[in-house]
């Protein structure tokens, strides 16, 4: 395993969850980036405040991914803080989900599911690869690496297509189907963008102990540290050949 040197981060849903224990795990790093910038819908929120006040590195942004507008704002925002340099990682973490089953599902909420959980990842990308590729331009080599430039789309194992993981303990139809989507998506940005040098990968974090996770655990949790240790350690280790796949 390599160690991650990273300049610049961005994690969005930054004030709750596996995204702050990401925010928390980068900021305890023994070389933290320059820049982590941690967007939310609420940038006033007491948690993501209390880290802002005593990491002066930590900049935390007004963003909504279904809203096209918050998401150029943002976006410029953060080239403001990066200047002529670029942004190293990408990690989109915002996902919700409704249980249902196939023959209750409603237009309404699968739209509202496919916006938030495939639509806005799509988008953000969209208005951050400008910055994605300012950094790989900027680093030397030509490995694709975390420590390069990144995204990473902050999947589920709901999302397989080979295997339906616990279909008898819960459809949850629509999400299912937009994890789906979203690891397609990855996919073809990892084809469309390797051009670039920018490293596509998909992430299961694990059934993490988070108010999303608890309301349907079969059994014990992982919990939010352990998690995200866990992935600080993938994230130091990805490379080429991990580009465009699904990692548990």
């Amino acid at each position: 395993m390599g160690e991650l040197h990273i300049c610049s981060f961005l994690v969005t849903v930054a004030n709750q969850g596996i995204s702050l224990g990401l925010v928390q795990q980068f900021l305890g790093m023994p070389n933290p980036p320059k820049w982590v910038f941690a967007a939310c819908r609420d940038p006033k929120g007491q948690r993501a405040q209390n880290l802002a006040f005593s990491h002066s590195n930590l900049v935390i942004i007004s963003l909504e991914v279904s809203n096209p507008a918050t998401i150029k704002v943002a976006a410029a925002r953060i080239e403001d803080h990066l200047g002529c340099s670029g942004l190293n990682v990408l990690i989109n973490n915002v996902g919700i989900a409704k249980p249902n089953s196939l023959d209750n599902e409603m237009l309404e909420n699968m739209t509202q599911i496919y916006t938030t959980n495939m639509v806005g990842p799509l988008l953000l990308r969209q208005a951050f690869l400008p910055l994605l590729k300012k950094a790989a331009q900027g680093s030397p080599g030509s490995v694709l690496s975390c420590s390069k430039a990144a995204i990473i789309n902050m999947s589920s194992s709901a999302g397989f297509t080979e295997e339906v993981y616990l279909w008898d303990y819960g459809q949850v139809f629509s999400s299912r189907c937009s994890k789906a989507a979203l690891n397609m998506l990855t996919k073809c940005q990892s084809l469309g963008y390797q051009e670039h040098s920018v490293l596509c990968v998909a992430l299961h974090p694990g059934w993490v102990q988070t108010d999303m996770g608890a309301q349907s655990a079969l059994w014990p949790l992982v919990t939010v540290d352990t998690s995200m240790r866990g992935m600080l350690k993938v994230l130091s280790s990805l490379s080429e050949k991990e580009t465009r796949t699904f990692l548990d």
